[in-house]
């Protein structure tokens, strides 16, 4: 497959860092030539792993992307049964039983990034699934309320390692032109973790009580642990080519031979700017803030809903607490309508954008799909409020949640798999960025829910919602059709 060219990237390297994206070269020394790659094709590079290992990785990637998303909604169905043990009728306590995992999951990013600049990748995938695994049991085992937000949150915290570096580990093993169905892949987890978690917690928790969710998590993690351990392999190209540098420093002990050397890392210096670096990119670049903004919105949403959806069907359509796990399916089954959709196009979107602009390429180009998507949340919105607040079938709000997930989906993978592409070997950094944001808001949200569907009822409740979503959809098209100059404008080149 031809070559395509990069577009140049929206950061400036720091002084003494300069790096080629996903190369790892660092600026030029006699001593570091053997501690490069032996030419363009070699294997030990990952974007050069045999198509067998890139899917081994990518598919691990991807379960651990699902599961630690799955763990935020998964008690949702439970929290009555969760306050009924712990003896409080606190409705905003019970919403956050749910969403203070997510406060961990906007803290997590800002230091799990920069550690696995200074580690890799593979020790902060492995340490933060082990640690998860123990937060999950001591879930299991809390004595009371407090407890259970105590060790939600540092489950949080641990888990939010995939949905932190899962994006940069697909820029890490995948070429440009191969990302669409790889981003595709590793974005089902975020949207369908969650779908699915309430469908099992619901069963799960009237048959056993909610303690067994959290044994059940404590068991799929554990099968996460085994795999990240013994099958998961490092992918940051810089790690490998510092782990290279120190393989041939022992293996020549000559004096004259210092090999290595401009590898070499001031792990605080490295760790300031890496921490630093998704903060800058939040509120120095305007593509990083508002698409952080737009995809805190569409989470936002989506936990608002997961921790409404149960009391909606239970108290209009009077569905039993394990019955009202399956109308999640609707946000799931039209995320599977997205992904379908935006995994068969992306790509074929992009190659002939690409086509069309003699062959280089820009990240703009993964933008089209994001458009007609942006207007089915709000649709779903209208759709599923409206249906609920007067009573029709219940099988008419799932339609209208399913409409949601679908523009969710077509929202957030292009987003991803834009900043990815804009930010090249500080992909992670920028979505560093806006998992912070996303989570944020996807933490506090949905504490305003139950007071405003009490205010507005689910008709204008949901309406507000939509009318949000209508009024961010200028920012895909502008960017569509500006990005490139934006990025350009030397105001927004960020020194990182």
């Amino acid at each position: 497959m031809g070559h395509q060219e990069e577009p140049p990237s929206i950061c400036k390297p720091p002084s003494g860092h300069e790096q080629g994206e996903g190369s790892g070269e660092k600026a030029s020394e006699p001593s570091t030539e053997e501690a490069n790659w032996n030419g363009p094709t070699d294997p030990s590079r990952p974007v050069n792993w045999s198509r067998r290992k890139k899917w081994w990785n990518m598919g691990i990637i991807s379960y651990l992307t699902f599961l630690t998303p799955l763990t935020s909604s998964i008690v949702a169905p439970a929290q009555g049964l969760v306050m009924k043990d712990f003896h409080s009728a606190n409705r905003t306590l019970a919403s956050f039983v749910v969403s203070i995992y997510l406060v961990g999951f906007a803290v997590g990013p800002l230091f799990l990034a920069p550690l696995s600049e200074i580690y890799g990748r593979l020790r902060v995938y492995q340490v933060g699934t082990l640690i998860f695994t123990t937060w999950n049991i001591a879930s299991a085992l809390a004595p009371n309320v407090g407890a259970l937000l105590v060790f939600r949150l540092f489950a949080g915290i641990s888990g939010s390692s995939p949905v932190t570096l899962g994006a940069g580990s697909v820029a890490d093993i995948f070429a440009r032109q191969e990302r669409g169905v790889a981003m595709s892949i590793y974005g089902l987890g975020p949207l369908l973790g969650p779908v699915i978690g309430p469908i099992a917690g619901g069963y799960l928790s009237e048959a056993q009580g909610w303690r067994w969710v959290f044994w059940l998590l404590a068991i799929v993690s554990g099968v996460a642990v085994i795999l990240v351990f013994l099958v998961l392999s490092e992918s940051y190209e810089p790690v490998l080519l510092r782990q290279k540098a120190n393989r041939i420093r022992h293996e020549n002990r000559s004096q004259e031979v210092n090999v290595g050397q401009a590898l070499k890392l001031d792990s605080r210096k490295v760790f300031i700017q890496a921490i630093t670096r998704p903060t800058k990119l939040l509120f120095l670049t305007p593509n990083v803030a508002l698409f952080s903004l737009y995809t805190g919105v569409v989470f936002g949403y989506l936990y608002l809903l997961f921790t409404t959806v149960t009391e909606v069907y239970e108290t209009t359509y009077h569905f039993s607490q394990g019955a009202t796990g399956p109308v999640y399916i609707g946000i799931g089954v039209g995320a599977l309508i997205g992904i379908s959709c935006f995994g068969a196009l992306s790509d074929k979107i992009q190659n002939r954008l690409i086509a069309k602009n003699d062959g280089h390429a820009e990240p703009e180009f993964r933008l089209p799909p994001l458009i007609p998507g942006s207007f089915l949340i709000p649709i779903g919105l209208f759709w599923y409020g409206w249906s609920a607040q007067m009573r029709v079938h219940w099988i008419m709000p799932i339609i209208g949640l399913g409409w949601v997930g679908c523009g969710m989906i077509t929202t957030l993978l292009p987003i991803q798999a834009y900043l990815v592409d804009a930010f090249g070997e500080y992909a992670a950094s920028a979505i560093a960025a806006n998992t912070v944001v996303r989570s944020i808001v996807g933490a506090f949200l949905p504490l305003a829910g139950p007071s405003m569907y009490a205010k507005l009822g689910l008709g204008w409740g949901n309406s507000l919602l939509g009318f949000v979503a209508l009024g961010l959809l200028p920012v895909p098209v502008v960017f569509y059709f500006y990005g490139k100059r934006i990025r350009m404008n030397s105001r927004y080149q960020v020194s990182v």
